[in-house]
């Protein structure tokens, strides 16, 4: 299983500010602009603001899939033929993306890159929908986009987008009780899923580098990486374990029945917007919340 790859195609990000609104493309119906997202919770983002003026499809739906191993197929590509705007994360996520996007040229289509957006690095974290505090950078370039595509709905993407701005509150109130309440407080993740999220809740990632970055890649974590994970969980040395519920191996298995055993909280994370939640903010808002009661509430 290959993880995490840097990209390598090019991202038109200059065509949302220049050119795309003299020309509007081919919509999916009359002042409705189709949107093609590479995963379901920027899908659902670029929904919340083009409301009733978007069409939107998700490449990436699965709650049970690992997406590093998705394999594109002829219906993500006829989507994307049509497509005005294709939003993707970037930072070697969703590379298959970039073959997708080459087959499949078009003059009028722009395409968004999350990583583009926050001046991500190379060696960046891709996981960037957990950059909570980012996200609202991320929702403002979709309604330029939209704006670019469709100007004589440019007041209603606007609208959406404050609406968005105001429904991003209740997350940073958790992240805010979190920081306040457990400083710096230790805890362990078995790959870096919600490793942004963590950072903004001022907590400490004390599992081995190592560990995760094995795991990531699809390999067994070292000898000593694995016992160095063992250790904290046995020696109750971090607070919680978050776990990447979408990619499980016999390694994170173990460390989640040592946590289990050891009586050490088990918090889950999913790669991908469940289809039992609602948006991306209950998403992000129930796993903030069981994030605090595992640290004690």
């Amino acid at each position: 299983m290959h993880r995490c790859r840097i990209a390598t195609f090019i991202v038109l990000l200059g065509a949302v500010g220049a050119g795309c609104g003299s020309s509007p493309g081919r919509p999916g119906a009359a002042g409705v602009v189709r949107v093609v997202a590479a995963e379901n919770f920027w899908g659902d983002i670029a929904h919340q603001i083009g409301g009733s003026h978007v069409e939107v499809t998700s490449v990436i739906s699965d709650p049970t899939a690992d997406p590093h191993q998705y394999e594109s197929d002829a219906r993500d590509a006829a989507a994307l033929a049509d497509a005005r705007i294709v939003i993707v994360n970037g930072s070697g996520y969703d590379d298959f993306m970039g073959k997708l996007l080459s087959n499949t040229a078009s003059s009028t289509r722009v395409v968004l890159n999350v990583s583009g957006v926050l001046h991500a690095p190379k060696d960046a974290n891709p996981h960037l929908w957990y950059d909570l505090p980012r996200v609202r950078e991320v929702a403002s370039a979709m309604e330029s986009a939209l704006a670019a595509a469709a100007p004589a709905d440019r007041s209603s993407f606007a609208a959406n987008l404050a609406t968005f701005d105001r429904s991003l509150a209740p997350l940073q109130r958790l992240l805010t009780k979190i920081k306040s309440k457990y400083p710096g407080a230790p805890v362990a993740y078995t790959e870096r899923v919600p490793g942004y999220l963590l950072d903004a809740a001022g907590l400490k990632v004390a599992s081995p580098r190592g560990f995760a970055q094995a795991i990531e890649d699809g390999n067994e974590p070292s000898a000593g990486d694995a016992q160095s994970m063992d250790d904290l969980v046995r020696g109750h040395r971090v607070r919680a374990l978050l776990y990447n519920a979408q990619a499980t191996s016999p390694a994170t298995q173990h460390v989640q029945d040592l946590a289990h055993g050891a009586g050490v909280p088990v918090v889950p994370v999913t790669e991908t917007l469940p289809k039992n939640e609602p948006s991306y903010q209950a998403w992000q808002q129930h796993q903030l919340q069981a994030l605090l009661a595992a640290l004690g509430g």
